[in-house]
């Protein structure tokens, strides 16, 4: 993977999954030279105090890049919630190809904008390819045990992945 491929700019979901899935974001770290944050972000994950799902995982994850506040063109901030709109305008600000973010309609978005989408389950499927170890069945059954929508697509993505590597 060459540089350009190791680094991410991630919206507030896969953060708050990922962290519900292993417990932590170490994951993001060990597939990543660099995850951004912007700050609508960073406020997402924080709106719901220090007790909120993700939160003090976040806050204890030093090493995330929490990006200022960016302009957001008109497009996108009319048709997405801040979060992925500030996703999609630092990447391409920044000229970073990949972001990380699970809605459907932001996924579209920032796939009109050239920009390579990954999600939650992909970075946890991706960790597992990697050697990290990460339960797929469990870490779907956390996921949804906090509410955490997922399609059946995307959970059978993953478990068929759990199974053709065990």
């Amino acid at each position: 993977m060459h540089e350009a491929e190791r680094v991410v700019v991630t919206n507030t979901t896969p953060l708050i999954a990922l962290a519900v899935a292993t417990g932590g974001l170490d994951v993001l770290r060990a597939l990543y030279q660099r995850v951004l944050v912007p700050f609508a972000v960073a406020e997402e994950i924080l709106a719901g105090g220090d007790s909120a799902p993700g939160a003090q995982v976040f806050l204890a994850a030093t090493w995330l890049e929490r990006r200022p506040d960016v302009a957001v063109s008109s497009y996108l901030s009319n048709s997405l919630d801040r979060g992925e709109a500030a996703v999609i305008q630092t990447a391409l600000d920044e000229g970073i190809e990949r972001v990380c973010i699970d809605e459907a309609v932001g996924r579209r978005v920032a796939r009109l904008n050239g920009l390579t989408v990954t999600g939650s389950v992909g970075i946890l499927v991706k960790a597992r390819q990697q050697g990290y170890a990460i339960d797929l069945t469990a870490a779907v059954r956390r996921l949804r045990e906090h509410g955490i929508w997922l399609s059946d697509e995307v959970v059978r993505f993953a478990l068929e992945q759990e199974a053709s590597s065990s």
